[in-house]
């Protein structure tokens, strides 16, 4: 076969590369049939191929959404922080994106998050913003004998901690909850158990809940490696 009309076959038979739009496009009918990986894997394409597409990143935040409602989260890397970067990239390059967020059920994986937090308007590093985080947010650590211990301010008043791990004596996993009391002045939070001596820390500018022999706590659960 002669070079040139092989090279124009070659030519003919390349399809051009999808646009990112079109990529979008193809994701959403894969999202409304609720073929939600495949669905990600083109927005995800959508996003690589124009970085500033808004659209695409806000889909992929939503689909990982959904993606951790349905428990499928190490699978897919379906995690709080990842969510909430995509969407955080999303509403920079297009801040209505943030008005569809605050309806969009898909996302609401991430609101008791410090990220989702921040783009309502809240920050750490405001004193005047911490009472409202500390009830907002839920907040995790992983302790030595790695058992996870969940945080929560339930109202002005109340503090609860969930505690759940592997009982030697059971042989079971279990959950272990305690109901104190806290108070707020400032930055310093007071928290105070029955049968307990009383525990002060406080909430620093980067979002780390310290609270001396109970430890540290963030709003980032231990998932997948824990």
């Amino acid at each position: 076969m002669d070079a040139l009309p092989l090279l124009l076959a070659l030519l003919l038979s390349a399809a051009p590369a999808p646009s990112a739009r079109t990529l979008n496009t193809q994701g959403f009918r894969l999202y409304q049939a609720g073929q939600y990986p495949e669905a990600l894997a083109k927005f995800e394409a959508a996003a690589q191929a124009d970085p500033k597409l808004a659209l695409a990143h806000y889909n992929v935040a939503a689909t990982l959404g959904v993606l951790r409602k349905q428990g499928k989260i190490c699978d897919h890397s379906a995690y709080r922080e990842t969510i909430v970067e995509r969407l955080t990239r999303s509403v920079e390059l297009d801040p209505r994106r943030l008005a569809r967020a605050k309806k969009d059920a898909d996302l609401d994986p991430i609101r008791d998050t410090l990220g989702w937090q921040r783009l309502l308007g809240l920050s750490p590093q405001n004193e005047a913003d911490v009472p409202k985080l500390l009830r907002r947010v839920t907040w995790f650590k992983l302790d030595a004998g790695m058992a996870r211990e969940k945080l929560t301010f339930p109202d002005a008043r109340r503090v609860v901690v969930e505690r759940t791990g592997f009982d030697e004596e059971t042989q079971r996993v279990t959950t272990r909850k305690r109901t104190g009391t806290y108070t707020l002045q400032g930055r310093t939070l007071r928290v105070s158990f029955p049968n307990e001596p009383p525990v002060e820390g406080t909430l620093s500018d980067k979002g780390a809940l310290r609270l001396g022999t109970l430890g540290t706590f963030t709003d980032l659960p231990p998932e997948c490696d824990a």
